[in-house]
């Protein structure tokens, strides 16, 4: 979308002769050498052609802040130069990229007043199309349908008379979304599906069609429309090798691992979701929460319940919401108690931090928070509560069009008719749900399914039909690498009782890997020596923790890398891998935290005119804006007030771990021999890390 005006009396024939190559490199992706060609371009390049250039390549090229700082650059040149259309348009990109990858709608909102400001009394101009496409968007994201309707309509005529081609697309998409939250969801499914066949036409450029694909895939994964998540999203994967930049690739990830979750393997699922923090972390804010969360889905699945805890936790310190996983978590801890209390509460106050990953109010925000909580009542004993979620599912799946959704009420009314001791209604409702699962295409859910059905059937005298649907659930349950439900379904299989409380070998040689503040004790055939603790013997403890099961690399450095926050300092020797690990974002440099000072200058104008205004949802937004920005920034300074650095490649993550863990054995082999050298015959390094323990001879693990 050109911005800057293409004038002989701007510009020198020389100038655009020397821009004409970075155009050129731009245009094809080649984002390093029109950022190249910039820096050896003198004067031209601080031109307004030249900043624009430059915050395309820089966007382009990975730096998100650089390519923000560039367009704002490019906004005070023109409005010096008195190219008040110009700046207007420069400000509502600002706004547009600001409302994309931060999350932030104070100071989308301070952008495009400033647009309009500039813009008043001028003729229509392209800059007035852009303006509604993203104050639509920055409306849908907060709630406001009646505002995000009307500024969606004005983007698509003000796009199509203007030529703006984006505005058209991009406002199409909101106005489709409106319409599925207005209740029109027929309507609002084709027009969604006829974007999906222009963007595959090729029409739109690469960001907005990149942008548009997630938002597609978004809106079906909200109504839980597994088929379209599906073919969107295979769509969108086979379209982003060669064509993505900035963090579109890292989202068509997510989106995998949203689906992989539901079809599985869970090895693969978690994987994704892994690689999409590892791709997202440069370019989300706020919204990093959306594949942490996904990874602790994911952990939770699996069994892995200390890996589930660190994604949520993580994501909660993002200021997203990690439920209804976190509170799932809980029950399969065994604290019920306190699942039904985490449930409760948020559905009693939902998550309010404006999204476009996750739908932004009403019912269906609200049907995986019921679901959750009918399992949890249900292992709880509460019969009112597995109730009425069962009756407020019901009436979501009879407003919106899905499978899936009417098959999550079916399980949630067998649950509360088990429960209720209506054996023959339950068996009828968990024998639909199964069926509606299989035929979806989700495993784990159709097991989990026939693990109620199960229930049901033994309840009713059918010890036979119960066990063959245990068994039908232990091997899905097996094949999708969900080990811990499978062994719940062979306790039940045997005759045994299902435990949710995990369960640890109880016999065979005890040892102990336990840190107490700097100091490790440490303890295996009857000798205990006390080391310092090292980031090796970390990396070990978490392998002990679950033997067999592999660790990527990047899923053992996520506590350094900002995935997955601890609040440790770590040191590597090595200055460019140091870092602090509570930030959970990259660690800022200058211009980002200049930048993030600006916003939070932004967001106090925004708090200022929305007191004036008595506007009470939008100061509250407002300030929780604010208060992000301001722990972004606190973390992001070290001791003294020195940045903090940042971390490198996942190669040399790799490197790190395995050089740590070496390091960590030849210390622990000069003080306690033997168990290193159990160590080093049971440990495997390399992209993956796993512990692998003779399993003649088990070990239970103090730690």
């Amino acid at each position: 979308m050109a911005i800057a005006k293409r004038r002989d009396n701007r510009c020198h024939n020389a100038t655009m002769g020397g821009l004409e190559a970075v155009r050129v490199a731009v245009d094809r992706g080649h984002w390093q050498h029109a950022l190249d060609l910039l820096g050896e371009g003198g004067p031209e390049a601080s031109s307004a052609e030249g900043l624009e250039l430059r915050a395309r390549a820089l966007y382009g090229n990975g730096d998100f802040e650089g390519s923000v700082s560039a367009w704002e650059e490019l906004h005070a040149l023109l409005v010096a130069d008195g190219d008040v259309v110009g700046a207007a348009m420069a400000a509502a990109m600002v706004a547009m990229f600001l409302m994309m990858d931060t999350g932030l709608m104070a100071p989308v909102r301070g952008w495009l007043r400033c647009a309009e400001r500039l813009l008043e009394g001028h003729d229509e101009a392209p800059a007035h199309a852009v303006i509604a496409m993203v104050r639509g968007y920055e409306r849908f994201m907060c709630g406001d349908m009646d505002a995000a309707r009307e500024q969606s309509a004005a983007a698509i005529e003000l796009g199509g008379r203007l030529g703006v081609d984006p505005a058209v697309v991009i406002g199409r998409v909101c106005a489709a979304r409106v319409k599925i939250f207005d209740g029109q969801v027929d309507e609002g499914l084709d027009l969604l599906d006829g974007i999906a066949a222009d963007l595959m036409s090729g029409e739109a450029d690469a960001l907005t069609t990149g942008m548009m694909y997630c938002e597609l895939i978004c809106a079906a994964q909200g109504m839980a429309l597994q088929a379209q998540a599906i073919e969107w999203t295979e769509v969108m994967d086979q379209w982003r090798h060669g064509a993505a930049i900035g963090g579109i690739s890292g989202r068509c990830r997510v989106h995998r691992a949203e689906i992989l979750r539901i079809s599985g393997p869970c090895d693969q699922a978690e994987k994704e979701a892994l690689e999409a923090c590892e791709e997202l972390r440069p370019w989300m804010r706020r919204e990093f929460g959306w594949p942490l969360v996904e990874l602790g889905n994911i952990r939770l699945r699996k069994g892995d319940l200390a890996g589930a805890e660190e994604a949520f936790v993580a994501a909660h310190e993002h200021a997203w919401s990690p439920h209804p996983g976190l509170a799932l978590l809980r029950m399969e801890e065994g604290d019920i108690e306190s699942a039904a209390a985490m449930i409760a509460d948020a559905i009693a106050h939902p998550f309010g931090i404006p999204s476009k990953e996750r739908p932004p109010f009403g019912d269906l925000r609200h049907a995986p928070l019921l679901d959750a909580q009918a399992e949890i009542a249900a292992a709880a004993g509460d019969v009112d509560t597995v109730r009425e979620a069962a009756d407020a599912l019901q009436k979501i799946a009879d407003s919106y069009p899905s499978r899936s959704l009417a098959a999550g009420a079916a399980l949630a009314n067998a649950r509360a008719a088990l429960i209720n001791g209506d054996l023959g209604p339950a068996i009828h409702a968990a024998a639909a749900a199964t069926t509606a699962w299989a035929d979806i295409g989700a495993p784990f859910e159709t097991a989990v399914a026939r693990m109620v059905l199960g229930e049901a059937r033994d309840r009713s005298g059918d010890t036979e039909g119960a066990r063959m649907e245990w068994r039908a659930a232990r091997s899905a349950f097996r094949e999708f690498g969900a080990a811990r439900w499978a062994e719940r379904a062979e306790h039940l299989i045997a005759g045994a009782p299902s435990s949710r409380t995990s369960t640890r070998v109880s016999h065979g040689a005890t040892a102990t890997f336990r840190c107490d503040g700097d100091t490790r004790t440490i303890r295996f055939d009857e000798l205990t020596v006390l080391l310092r603790d090292l980031q090796g013997f970390r990396y070990l403890e978490r392998l002990l923790a679950d033997p067999g099961r592999e660790f990527h690399v990047l899923d053992l450095v996520a506590v350094e890398r900002g995935s997955l926050p601890t609040g440790r300092r770590i040191h590597s020797g090595n200055d460019a891998m140091d870092r602090d690990i509570g930030a959970g974002l990259p660690v800022l440099d200058d211009e980002a935290r200049a930048a993030y000072r600006r916003r939070l200058a932004e967001v106090d104008d925004d708090i200022e005119e929305a007191t004036q205004k008595n506007d009470l949802g939008r100061v509250e937004l407002a300030e929780r804006d604010r208060e992000y920005l301001i722990r972004e920034l606190t973390q992001a300074t070290g001791l003294g007030g020195r940045p903090r650095s940042v971390g490198g490649t996942s190669e040399r993550a790799r490197t790190s771990v395995t050089r740590s863990i070496r390091y960590a054995l030849g210390r622990l082999g000069q003080h306690h021999p033997d168990l290193a050298a159990h160590l080093e015959q049971s440990v495997n390094t390399g992209s993956y890390c796993v512990y692998t323990p003779d399993p003649l001879v088990p070990i239970v693990w103090d730690l």
